[in-house]
């Protein structure tokens, strides 16, 4: 049984370097390793997921998944690449003709100014593509900031890197942004990185044109890197616009902006994602760890990005207006079978639904979180799935998480639910009785 107790220890390792009897013989010793690890946390989510299959004919709304189905073109190419039996291993980096695809993409809707598709590389997810960008620019000490609240896995990709996680407030009065003089001064000169993420996961909160120029002119003056985590790119309601950083004057060069197809394509499962990287000593480490991580990205699912790009894209504008839909229904249910309890904005991009639980609202049971308080109330009396806030970060209690994504019937199930749960606190709107009214 291993003691996790113990001190560090060291391995001593004898190495022979060639096949000649004459080769050279060295002994290296070799630091105790994975003992960091102990300090890297699992996302709360791994438990909702856990609690969540105990619960008969469930609402859910705690995982990040669209209702959608990939598109067509997806499952046909990736039928035809089974029938063609491309079964067998790739380039590392990716199938050439997806990463073509993928440069005239970032190219043509991001403006990012893509040299060469050998610039760009596939992983598995966009979780993947962080977890090799933060092995590849960090070193042990090095601070990169994240907002709070934050994506679970983007501070874990950190920790495991040996990084140093500086948190900065996202501010719910300025739309879940930040303010970029607080912002600011969390530079120190162990800062090496700064990981955006907009639209942002789990408020749903979008950097104006004017943040991200902000953000840009901090980096370059402070001669930092940009991590862009832009997952929900293509999820952006009301007229709103998408900034990628990598596109403005400069800043290619010191940014690595992220990218998967399991929000756009609808792909949560096949896990594909991408990321591009100028920098040539950055690119070659980070393949380094992509393929000790996973040799090559599944071939068929490869081909199912390619089937994604090179048909019609129509399909995002759709997925969209129905996205805001269900949004605008969701809110509206909230407002009527959870006033008093929960409450909140609707979000200018991404698909979660942010709430604030009432300061007077009191648990079942005395608990050190509300977050987790409500969130256990509504999984286990109620059957409805959500994500504490306080998973997300310290600035996340007294929030919970819903995915508004789901089919209309299983949100407004999830209202309904909700409605009788709370009843007794949600009161609606007096109305005066034609007794207590006097003529005019």
């Amino acid at each position: 049984m291993r003691d996790h107790n113990l001190a560090p220890r060291s391995l001593s390792v004898s190495l022979d370097f060639g096949i000649s009897p004459d080769a050279p013989h060295r002994c290296i010793t070799i630091p105790a390793m994975g003992q960091f690890l102990d300090s890297v946390p699992f996302s709360g989510i791994i438990r909702i997921r856990d609690m969540m299959y105990s619960v008969a004919d469930p609402f859910r709304l705690d995982q990040g998944d669209v209702s959608f189905d990939a598109p067509d073109t997806v499952k046909s190419a990736m039928r035809r690449a089974i029938d063609e039996n491309r079964t067998h291993y790739l380039q590392t980096t990716g199938v050439p003709r997806l990463l073509e695809l993928l440069a005239e993409k970032m190219r043509r809707q991001n403006g990012t100014p893509i040299g060469s598709p050998d610039e760009v590389m596939v992983t598995t997810g966009g979780i993947h593509a962080i977890y090799i960008v933060c092995q590849a620019l960090l070193e042990p000490g090095d601070e990169v900031i994240l907002p709070d609240p934050a994506w679970p896995p983007a501070v874990s990709n950190v920790l495991a890197a040996q990084g140093a996680v500086v948190p900065c407030p996202l501010h719910e009065g300025l739309g879940w942004r930040y303010d970029l003089d607080e912002f600011e001064s969390k530079i120190t000169p162990r800062t090496r990185a700064i990981y955006v993420n907009s639209p942002h996961n789990p408020t749903g909160g979008v950097l104006t044109r004017t943040d991200v120029e902000r953000i840009a002119e901090i980096v370059r003056e402070r001669n930092l890197w940009l991590i862009s985590d832009e997952a929900y790119e293509d999820v952006i309601y009301d007229g709103g616009e998408h900034v990628s950083p990598a596109s403005l004057p400069g800043m290619y060069e010191r940014t690595i902006p992220v990218y998967t197809f399991s929000k756009s394509h609808a792909m949560t499962g096949l896990r594909l994602g991408y990321v591009a990287a100028k920098d040539p000593k950055v690119r070659e480490r980070m393949k380094k760890v992509l393929f000790l991580s996973a040799s090559n990205v599944a071939s068929v699912v490869q081909f199912g990005g390619i089937g994604a790009l090179e048909g019609s894209q129509e399909f995002t504008g759709a997925f969209r207006e129905e996205l805001r839909a269900r949004r605008d229904l969701f809110y509206d249910g909230i407002g009527r079978h959870a006033a008093g309890v929960l409450s909140g904005t609707p979000p200018r991009g991404a698909f979660y639904a942010f709430l604030k639980i009432d300061p007077s609202w009191e648990p079942d049971r005395l608990q050190p979180s509300v977050s987790w308080a409500m969130t256990e109330k509504l999984i286990q009396q109620g059957r409805i799935g959500c994500v504490p806030g306080v998973d997300f970060g310290s600035r996340g209690e007294g929030y919970v998480r819903f995915c508004f994504a789901r089919e209309r019937r299983e949100l407004e199930g999830a209202l309904a639910s909700m409605g009788a749960l709370f009843a007794p606190r949600v009161q609606p709107p007096l109305r005066p009785s034609p007794s207590s009214t006097s003529p005019a």
